[in-house]
């Protein structure tokens, strides 16, 4: 019982579906064809048989038979030849009486008219109508002849037998048959067609397969914690998750199109080159992400592509780090080094008894390091910025860039509410940028000063290299994300989280020319 319930088939639904629409839509255009070929060939007979009857009446041997003695002896053949050259069923002249003067039946000529001729005969007008008379039923026209002098002197009857009609429509609808039936024929053969062409088109899944998948790919992507955003040839979003709408938030228009031109540019070179990229570094917010894509693909063309943003992960960041600790072991390996030389340096001065010379020259070794450390705790009061500066220095010498510290600088009244651990992305930022700048233009002469004070409303901070500096039309696109004068992947991306810090923070940033003739940062927050 279950297998005859049984709901059919997508395939079959199509196809029983597009041919009962062809089917009935034939058979009401045949209907209503038939309906109107049927009026069109009576009123097509009717117009003919009028036509023939005042050919007659107008004839002039006809009209001129009416003196004769014996009218009929001359109109009788003339009506014939006209009956048979037009194929009416009859051709029938009479007086004024309604007596025949010529009859397809001889016999009939001279008796009386089966069907009343009063109104072509007493009011002088041509009649169609259809009626039965002793020829049987036709479709029936009458009109009036007159003489020379205008005057009426008969009637000119002309019959196309309804017989005649049928045999047309027969005919007609014969062929409306014919044409019917082929397209019906054409229209489930393309019912079957169409169908086919759906089914392959969707895999051959039935609909509720296909709302189950549906549903099944939105519980996965909305069940991923990384945000998963599939975008068209367009630019327009065509997918997305809930952690995508709320990442994106802002960046995509009512219509579904990436306002982020990075995002653009990204999926541009997808579709373009075909194949995939990864691991690029984009800027959201306040915050760095990871965003790998992939193109889609369509019988062999590229129609889109899928984009996954997910943040940088712990495992990133532990790379990160033990890339950091090799980074330090080195730099121990390499101090170890000069300490070694340093300290057989200072054995040897000991062996030779120069006492003071070797006092002096531990002096000099410690005093730079020790006045440093002394400078940033007693000049700055934030044990984070302290730090920060610190690890500069450090840094710097890696770099074998000279890092200076103006010797006046102080930073005594910080605000309670100020974020230095915020603020501290923005300082290193801008300090590594400088050293690297530096270091590539001047080498081992490269240098960088430092200065700071909190004297007044705001807490400035000015960071100075001898770098090849910024161009005027450069110095508002470095903080677009992306942009980067460097070589390689993944640059671009230091200066616009500086921008979108300081924003937050509710500070300013502003690049002119130092003294060195390099670049000038000079950062100004509010003490709120």
């Amino acid at each position: 019982m279950a297998t005859f319930l049984k709901k059919p088939k997508l395939l079959t639904q199509m196809i029983v579906l597009i041919s009962i629409v062809v089917c009935l839509t034939v058979i009401f255009v045949s209907a209503i064809s038939l309906t109107m070929i049927n009026d069109l060939t009576g009123e097509a007979l009717g117009n003919q048989a009028m036509t023939v009857a005042k050919m007659a009446a107008q004839k002039d041997a006809i009209i001129e038979a009416f003196d004769e003695p014996e009218p009929s002896i001359h109109i009788q053949p003339i009506a014939e030849e006209i009956r048979k050259l037009t194929g009416a069923g009859y051709v029938v002249i009479g007086n004024m009486e309604n007596v025949r003067y010529s009859h397809h039946i001889e016999r009939n000529i001279g008796k009386t008219m089966g069907t009343s001729s009063s109104l072509a005969i007493e009011k002088g007008k041509s009649v169609i109508y259809e009626g039965t008379g002793i020829s049987g039923s036709a479709i029936k026209a009458k009109t009036p002849i007159y003489n020379e002098d205008g005057e009426i002197i008969g009637v000119s009857s002309v019959g196309f037998l309804t017989t005649e009609a049928e045999k047309r429509m027969d005919e007609y609808q014969f062929k409306l048959f014919v044409f019917a039936l082929f397209i019906s024929l054409l229209g489930i053969t393309g019912a079957i067609i169409i169908a086919k062409r759906v089914k392959k088109l969707i895999f051959d899944l039935e609909p509720e397969e296909i709302s189950f998948l549906f549903k099944e790919k939105e519980a996965t992507l909305e069940s991923i914690r990384d945000a998963i955003i599939a975008v068209n040839n367009d630019h327009k979003v065509t997918s997305m998750n809930k952690r995508a709408r709320k990442l994106l938030q802002g960046q995509i228009e009512l219509d579904g199109r990436v306002l982020n031109s990075r995002l653009v540019d990204m999926v541009k070179y997808i579709i373009e080159r075909r194949e995939s990229v990864v691991h690029q570094r984009f800027l959201f917010g306040h915050h760095l992400y990871i965003v790998d894509g992939s193109p889609i693909w369509q019988n062999n063309t590229t129609i889109g592509a899928v984009l996954t943003i997910r943040p940088v992960s712990e495992i990133e960041k532990m790379e990160e780090e033990m890339s950091a600790v090799k980074s330090i072991t080195d730099n121990i390996r390499a101090q170890n080094h000069e300490y070694l030389n340093k300290l057989n340096t200072i054995y040897g001065l000991m062996v030779l008894e120069q006492y003071d010379e070797a006092r002096a020259f531990i002096s000099g070794e410690v005093k730079e390091r020790q006045d440093m450390v002394v400078f940033l705790t007693s000049s700055v009061k934030d044990p984070y910025i302290a730090a920060c500066l610190l690890g500069k220095i450090h840094r710097s010498k890696e770099l074998k860039v000279q890092l200076n510290i103006d010797e006046n600088s102080n930073l005594f009244c910080i605000p309670p509410s100020f974020d230095t651990k915020l603020f501290v992305t923005v300082l290193g930022n801008i300090i590594d940028n400088a050293m690297e700048a530096a270091s590539r233009f001047k080498g081992e002469e490269a240098t960088v000063n430092v200065s700071f004070t909190d004297f007044g409303h705001e807490l400035i901070f000015d960071i100075e290299d001898n770098g090849p500096g910024i161009p005027p039309e450069q110095q508002e696109e470095i903080f677009t994300e992306g942009f980067t004068t460097k070589d390689g992947e993944n640059h671009g991306i230091g200066l616009a989280i500086v921008k979108n810090t300081l924003q937050k923070l509710k500070g300013d940033i502003y690049i002119s020319e130092g003294h060195c003739n390099g670049a000038q940062f000079t950062i100004t927050i509010p003490k709120l």
